[in-house]
């Protein structure tokens, strides 16, 4: 279905002029738009195959990733579409003009728009079947040269294939490009500070993570890191417990740079006993033990990443892929409403921290959540 009456609607158009700030290649750049699209057709794919392979095992799971990657699709295939002077919107309109859809006309919930025309690919034969078609159009646009002309006709049966794509996979068309624009605006646009979440505004300062802090981290000659704050000790000693020492000791900061970015940190909470507790709802949900777990296992996630990269010393962006993975972490818990690009802004500025404090043996972190900022001060006297 292109259109539906009982889904929230969003226009191609509408799709295209969202997305188009996201787009970072450059205008002459082709090759990598067409190699990213094919792949995401294979990914596709490659979701069917897991469902005939795994069944009940993955089928939970299966309409989340097709979703997500047909909404990938797209996007590669409206870049292309810039690229080669084509209007996505206006190819759906010629890929469903033939003889494969058939139309029907109903009231739409627009009183500006009030009839709408419903789009139904019909004779659509098993979803493998559909799936190779898509394949196969996919791999027809690999050869594409920038001309309008003779890249059209390929690029609407390529449009066309993939509209009945949508179809036969049994999802949301519109829960696909709303999530698509989700996932690439939150991961290519700076957010603007008034559209960020703050998890625990309206609750008594006791129960708020700290506006501004300072925490003092230590190393003492056992090799055991100590955290200090407001003069007090929190939280217990840690080593790196590993075989070859990393600065794991440390990881601490990271949580400290999810509170002040993210204003979102289970485990931080828990070791000044800031939990929300006047909400029962909240405290059980998103401070208990499990909350906390999700905290630390995403630490310790990015971690493993992060030692293969030099704890991203003079890297200024985080792979899509790492901030994917991160993302489907903490799904169900509410962190999960801050955009990525915020995400990566606390990993860099967090390991920003981290490396100086390696290097240093210890320091000072500041954190200021108004600033959504945290940084590295020395120990007096080191």
């Amino acid at each position: 279905m292109i259109n539906s009456t009982s889904m929230p609607q969003i226009s191609i158009y509408d799709y295209e002029k969202a997305v188009t700030p996201t787009d970072r290649f450059a205008d002459d750049e082709i090759t990598p738009i067409l190699l990213g699209l094919f792949g995401e057709v294979g990914s596709v794919m490659s979701s069917s195959k897991k469902l005939h392979r795994e069944k009940g095992a993955f089928e939970s799971g299966y309409r989340r990733d097709v979703e997500e990657e047909l909404g990938d699709t797209l996007w590669y295939a409206a870049a292309l579409c810039r690229r080669l002077k084509l209007t996505l919107s206006e190819l759906f309109v010629e890929a469903t003009s033939g003889d494969q859809f058939v139309a029907n006309i109903t009231a739409n919930s627009d009183p500006s728009a009030p009839i709408a025309r419903v789009m139904t690919a019909k004779g659509l034969g098993p979803l493998d079947n559909v799936l190779l078609k898509l394949g196969q159009d996919s791999a027809r646009l690999l050869g594409v040269k920038a001309d309008e002309k003779t890249a059209k006709p390929i690029m609407i049966e390529f449009v066309r294939a993939y509209i009945q794509a949508v179809q036969s996979s049994g999802v949301s068309f519109s829960e696909v490009l709303e999530s698509n624009i989700r996932k690439s605006t939150g991961r290519f646009l700076k957010p603007s500070p008034d559209c960020l979440p703050d998890f625990d505004a309206g609750f008594l300062a006791e129960e708020q993570l700290p506006r501004q802090f300072e925490i003092e981290i230590t190393q003492r000659s056992n090799g055991r890191s100590y955290l200090r704050w407001n003069g007090v000790f929190i939280g217990d000693p840690l080593t790196d417990n590993i075989a070859d020492p990393d600065g794991y000791r440390f990881h601490d900061v990271f949580h400290f740079a999810n509170a002040a970015i993210l204003h979102w940190s289970p485990t931080f909470r828990a070791l000044i006993k800031h939990k929300r507790k006047s909400d029962p709802r909240v405290d059980e949900a998103q401070d208990s033990g499990r909350a906390i777990v999700v905290d630390e296992g995403v630490s310790a996630y990015i971690f493993s990443e992060a030692k293969a990269l030099n704890f991203f010393e003079s890297q200024n962006s985080v792979s899509f892929d790492l901030l994917k993975a991160v993302s489907n972490f903490v799904r169900g818990y509410e962190v999960e409403r801050c955009p990525l690009n915020l995400w990566e802004t606390a990993i860099l500025q967090g390991y920003e921290v981290f490396r100086q404090m390696r290097k240093n043996n210890g320091g000072i972190v500041v954190g200021n959540r108004d600033k959504r900022t945290i940084e590295y001060r020395p120990l007096k006297g080191a």
